[in-house]
């Protein structure tokens, strides 16, 4: 039996792809068939596989879709010569594809016991909005959540992706929630409105201005994903501001380290 043979029947499925959507030449976004048993909360990734050369390649990926869906959504960056999304890239509809059984990940927000739950900042750069979109597409944090921001920061405006989805996720879930606010940057774009890194955001306070609040020690609960830089530099602006990371359920500050 086959390496390929053994991994699949022991820790995965394989399942179908369904959908393949290409928001620029190097971000693409894709849904697969879910089979019945594979749950998952809000913010979790999964580890998805790829049959290269006779070997599986397995990256990990956090989930777009709600934890309801039927399907299951990713987003992904192409990187040039990448030994797994290269391959990823070349999706078809119909392309078979490994999932482990399991999910991964802390980066839910049942972590957090103190502060009790009032305003939600979820700060993504990238692809790292995906968790952020599981996210909100789950009826209790609307219930939970007084003041929700989403602030997804991207390169260029074409990098921009799921705005429309965005919307209709609000429209969709928020039941009338009247404390969300969706705050687009775009780094390498001098006519937007906001178009600085975040933890630069965070320290000029222009983020806090935008949102029309304060990140507070008090209440807030931040997640941060994206690349590594920006995780590294936003905890450190947050700690600035006397924010705390999130340790045995307390602080404020919580991140994904799978990259």
């Amino acid at each position: 039996m086959s390496y390929i043979e053994i991994m699949s029947l022991e820790k995965f499925t394989i399942e179908t792809v369904l959908s393949v959507k290409r928001w620029s030449d190097h971000l693409f976004s894709f849904t697969m068939t879910r089979p019945q048993a594979f749950k998952f909360t809000a913010g979790q990734f999964a580890r998805i596989g790829l049959c290269v050369e006779g070997e599986l390649v397995v990256r990990a990926y956090s989930v777009v879709s709600s934890p309801y869906d039927e399907t299951l959504e990713f987003f992904s960056i192409v990187v040039p010569n990448g030994a797994f999304t290269s391959h990823l890239n070349e999706l078809t509809v119909g392309t078979d594809i490994y999932l482990e059984k399991v999910a991964y990940g802390f980066l839910t927000l049942a972590r957090y016991q103190s502060p009790e739950p009032h305003d939600l900042w979820l700060l993504a750069t990238g692809t790292g909005v995906a968790p952020f979109l599981s996210m909100l597409q789950d009826f209790e944090v609307w219930k939970n959540y007084q003041s929700i921001y989403l602030a997804y920061s991207v390169r260029t405006r074409e990098e921009l992706a799921y705005v429309d989805q965005i919307q209709h996720i609000v429209d969709v879930f928020s039941e009338g929630h009247q404390g969300f606010k969706f705050i687009p940057i775009i780094t390498r774009d001098s006519s937007a409105v906001l178009n600085q890194r975040l933890p630069t955001l965070i320290e000029t306070g222009d983020l806090e201005n935008i949102a029309a609040r304060q990140l507070s020690a008090e209440t807030s609960h931040v997640m941060l994903c994206g690349n590594p830089q920006m995780v590294e530099d936003t905890k450190n602006a947050l700690k600035g501001k006397g924010l705390t990371m999130n340790r045995r359920g307390v602080g404020n500050i919580a991140v994904e380290n799978y990259w």
